[in-house]
């Protein structure tokens, strides 16, 4: 019910794009907050960006204007689209969903992909 798997992390140059994937259940993505995560070498995990059922999103201001989430229910899919990558943007993205609120943290979370990005 709450597998997440992510995709499309790589290496880029400063200044370009990726796109990351978050394969999600069709349960989990109809009725839970969704969002993305990162966690560079040697510091705390940040959140990058969420969404909730209707689409309304928030971002962190250190990728506002450049990141973009999405979500396609027909396919059970999150998404980041990353712009105008920094240097600083290097680490691990985690897709996260279903926050709860007893907890104050997210359920579920995927393993995580890599992006790096040189310059």
């Amino acid at each position: 019910q709450g597998q997440l798997v992510e995709s499309g992390g790589g290496s880029v140059q400063a200044g370009g794009s990726l796109k990351l994937s978050c394969t999600a259940s069709a349960y989990s993505f109809s009725t839970c907050r969704m969002a993305w995560y990162r966690q560079a070498p040697g510091k705390e995990r940040e959140l990058v960006s969420s969404t909730n059922r209707s689409g309304t999103a928030t971002y962190a201001d250190s990728v506002k204007g450049r990141f973009t989430i999405s979500r396609d229910t027909g396919k059970s899919t999150l998404y980041l689209q990353m712009n105008s990558l920094k240097i600083e943007g290097t680490a691990v993205y985690y897709c996260a969903s279903c926050w709860s609120v007893s907890r104050r943290e997210y359920n579920y979370w995927g393993k995580g992909t890599q992006v790096t990005v040189s310059s």
